[in-house]
């Protein structure tokens, strides 16, 4: 054998390879037993951390188990069981939520900015007498079954806006061009609340329409200005019938109740001349019958009864005497002691 200096044997070799053999074998056997610890404790704080979940103020949580719908949860911090045995989808139902149609909001604020750009195909409507109006609605709508909402269809929400523009294009188009731009706006929209919301109700996927507006109906660029015109005259004319409509309200009831007074008191003349004619020919027919049974007696209580109201309307009073032959002054005497006590 050759010596190679002070190099290694081939026993100190075959040594070296069993020593690196032994504590292989005791490092393996040592992470039998640690490896599936370290399983363990990994399993259970992902589990713990899965198990936890949040469901906001406005949201609803739909739980399926296993797949299958399990039921609902309210906002607040909730348990299920984790490693996907419990699936949990969080819905907005607290929240009337708004698609826009024919415009798109690019920055909500006190004073929104909005975009037309590339929706011409959305706002573009033909009217039932063949002209082009350009419409811009919005549709509010708010989750009534968040189970039927995710899965009754695929994609409610672009569901929701191709039932809302084909029902603003059908109700556009059974009416004319000058009814959307101007008086009939209000009425449109309300038919396509009701109509939107049948329908929907046919295909039960949870959702209540809320309100359907219409935020800018105007013609096309080239007459807009025209139909400006035409929209301030309709404004005008319906200015003018409800001011003539408060000017009759006002006159007609204040007129009414200017005739029944007038009427009222017509009535009250009309019984009270009549209770004293009454009054006066009972008083004469009394008076006639006492006349019969005495004619100089009541003749004599009529002159001085007569001379009683007359009299004393007088300033001077004076007596004729055939026998004295002349005028004999009567002094007023009552009326200086009235005077006098005054």
């Amino acid at each position: 054998m050759q010596d190679w200096g002070n190099g290694p044997s081939s026993e100190d070799f075959e040594k070296k390879v069993i020593e690196i053999k032994n504590n292989l074998k005791q490092k393996f056997n040592s992470q039998k037993t640690f490896l599936p610890i370290v399983i363990a404790i990994f399993l259970i704080v992902i589990g713990g951390y899965t198990s936890m979940y949040e469901v906001d103020t406005e949201e609803t949580g739909v739980v399926l188990r296993f797949g299958k719908f399990s039921g609902f949860v309210d906002p607040g911090l909730h348990f299920k069981i984790p490693f996907g045995v419990d699936q949990i989808y969080l819905v907005q139902t607290g929240r009337v939520l708004k698609e826009e149609f024919g415009f798109r909001t690019v920055r909500p604020d006190v004073r929104s900015t909005f975009t037309k750009q590339g929706l011409e195909e959305e706002s573009l409507t033909l009217t039932g007498d063949l002209n082009v109006s350009d419409v811009e609605w919005i549709v509010q709508f708010q989750v009534a079954d968040p189970y039927k909402f995710i899965f009754r269809i695929k994609d409610p929400v672009e569901t929701i806006r191709d039932i809302s523009e084909a029902m603003v294009r059908k109700s556009i188009g059974n009416a004319n061009v000058t009814e959307v731009l101007t008086t009939e706006r209000a009425n449109l929209a309300n038919d396509i609340q009701v109509n939107l919301q049948a329908t929907l109700n046919q295909y039960d996927i949870g959702v209540r329409i809320v309100t359907v507006k219409f935020q800018d109906v105007t013609p096309p660029d080239p007459v807009k200005a025209a139909y400006n015109e035409v929209n301030e005259s309709e404004q005008q004319r319906e200015s003018l019938i409800f001011q003539a409509r408060e000017q009759y309200n006002r006159e007609v009831p204040r007129a009414r109740g200017e005739a029944k007074k007038v009427l009222q008191e017509a009535e009250g003349y009309a019984v009270e001349r009549v209770n004293k004619a009454r009054g006066e020919t009972n008083r004469f027919l009394a008076l006639l019958t006492e006349y019969r049974k005495a004619p100089s007696v009541t003749r004599s209580r009529i002159y001085l009864e007569t001379l009683e109201e007359v009299l004393p309307r007088l300033d001077e009073i004076y007596v004729m005497d055939d026998k004295s032959g002349g005028l004999l002054p009567l002094l007023p005497l009552r009326k200086s002691s009235e005077g006098g006590a005054k």
